[in-house]
């Protein structure tokens, strides 16, 4: 498998506080990264430190090979990078269709439809106005419509019912599957369903603990 994205020997400090103590953290492409830990494990930087919303303090990212450590995180996104946050993940202010037609033009169209089928009714009303779960499909219908190389997601199912939840699980992997995408989720448990192929890595105070697939973890 060809290293989409890592991390190499990556360091975060928040403050006084380091949040990665030099991650090495390879990201192949068309494959489901699972990034496993509680709180605090570090699973939430080392998806920042990809993106570029947070900077390193020593170590370097590198995409296909290439350092884009001081790359921006908008300078990612555009080279194909989509992450999807835990918090704030939609533009509340906005409509459904007008958060859908920021990751593709005319997504949000009633007659285009949308990857979760519940939001097409919604498409008139502000993101600000749904739930916690109707949010969520909003964000990572961001993740589906953007054709992006690369889709980071922290805690895809936060909020979500158990099918939808389920659904959403096979729409990632048929990214990594159907489109050759380099998925990473960061979660507390590993899901149900995930691919053949799939990776996990646990990750513990910042470093990670031990890697393998997904059965030898559920």
């Amino acid at each position: 498998m060809s290293v989409e994205i890592a991390l190499r020997a990556a360091r975060v400090r928040y403050g006084p506080l380091e949040a990665l103590h030099g991650l090495d953290l390879p990201v192949p492409a068309g494959t489901v990264t699972v990034l496993l830990g509680r709180n605090g494990a570090g699973r939430t930087t080392a998806l920042r430190a990809l993106a570029g919303t947070v900077g390193l303090s020593a170590g370097r990212v590198e995409w296909h090979g290439a350092d884009v450590t001081r790359l921006s995180a908008h300078a990612r996104a555009r080279r194909g990078l989509c992450f999807v946050p835990d918090l704030r993940a939609v533009y509340a202010g906005l409509t459904v269709a007008e958060n859908l037609a920021l990751a593709a033009p005319g997504a949000g169209a009633p007659d285009a439809g949308a990857p979760y089928p519940e939001l097409v009714p919604l498409l008139s009303r502000t993101a600000g106005t749904l739930s916690g779960g109707e949010r969520r499909m909003v964000a990572l219908s961001r993740a589906f419509l953007a054709r992006a190389r690369v889709v980071l997601v922290d805690e895809p199912s936060l909020g979500m019912a158990p099918p939808v939840a389920t659904r959403t699980y096979r729409m990632l992997a048929a990214l990594a599957a159907e489109r050759g995408t380099a998925v990473v989720l960061a979660e507390q448990r590993v899901p149900d369903g995930l691919p053949p192929g799939s990776l996990v890595h646990e990750l513990r105070r910042g470093s990670r603990a031990s890697s393998g697939e997904p059965a030898e973890y559920l």
